[in-house]
């Protein structure tokens, strides 16, 4: 079955059908010719209703796009839209938001259908806004995957696949690879061609702080760099603190959870051992208790 096909609502087909089906079944087969042509009937009409309501309810598989000089246009799955220095233009995402193409930027409209909005970002900047259920908006880049948690935000992508993530509201997560970054507002994440998404830090951290990950991130900084980043990190930056935890190596984790237990108590529901065993279902109830200090 298509994709469009399995995105289709579930419409009550009308009662006067199956009546009409159930009297034919229940009729006494005097003559094959008096059964047959009936039955096919409701059958053909049962087809042509559910072929209706796929014209009808069918997803649709274009966006809107308004650019700066006030000329609409549509962009179809498959197509791509390319900004010069001096233009931009605004993409209408379904009824969730909308995406600003900003100058010198290159992208693809990936998908459009209700279970899933998809853009492709080759070069260039974007500004996102959506409403919507969590990871229905997805922004593919050269580096990472960003699935939209409710929020806006804006990107960034150059020639080499590089990048940085900005998120004003709510969150984003950026995924490559098995490798994860949960962005909130406020904070910003940057990406790399051969390494995916780094760790997040919050746009008022310390240079120093902003410097180090960088290092550790994509310059093999190494111990230098771990030790800047603890030193410099504040309460709110236990955000980056906790996405370092699962990333050193294992010698240095238990130095990360010192450092972070030192920021902000450890909540008597967390496990100690299983935090630095990195057990799934611990980190994530680590991360929601400390989330309110972010």
């Amino acid at each position: 079955m298509s994709d469009e096909l399995k995105d289709l609502p579930l419409v009550k087909a009308p009662d006067a059908i199956w009546a009409r089906i159930e009297a034919e079944l229940d009729r006494p087969s005097q003559s094959p010719r008096r059964f047959l042509p009936g039955f096919a009937w409701a059958c053909a009409f049962a087809a042509m209703l559910i072929i209706g309501l796929y014209v009808l309810y069918r997803p649709k598989a274009e966006w809107d796009v308004v650019r700066a000089d006030g000329s609409k246009g549509k962009i179809a799955v498959g197509d791509w839209l390319e900004t010069g220095a001096a233009s931009k233009a605004v993409l209408t995402v379904g009824d969730i938001g909308t995406v600003e193409v900003h100058p010198n930027t290159r992208v693809r409209l990936e998908a459009a259908k209700p279970g899933e909005q998809r853009l492709k970002l080759a070069r260039g900047d974007i500004s996102a806004t959506v409403t919507a259920p969590p990871r229905l908006f997805i922004v593919d880049t050269p580096a990472s995957t960003a699935f939209d948690l409710g929020c806006a935000y804006t990107m960034h992508a150059d020639e080499d696949g590089n990048g940085l993530l900005r998120v004003t509201l709510g969150w984003v997560s950026l995924e490559w690879a098995g490798r994860e970054s949960l962005v909130p507002a406020g904070a910003s994440c940057r990406t790399h061609a051969k390494v995916g998404p780094g760790t997040p830090y919050f746009d008022d951290a310390s240079q120093a702080l902003q410097d180090a990950l960088k290092q550790f991130d994509f310059e093999n900084g190494g111990e230098p760099a771990l030790e800047m980043a603890l030193s410099e990190s504040r309460v709110r930056d236990t955000l980056t603190l906790w996405h370092l935890l699962s990333r050193v190596a294992p010698v240095d984790r238990q130095r990360v959870f010192q450092r972070m237990v030192q920021l902000v108590p450890l909540p008597q529901s967390v496990s100690a051992d299983k935090a630095l065993q990195l057990d799934p279902e611990t980190l994530k109830l680590w991360r929601e208790e400390l989330a309110w200090k972010w």
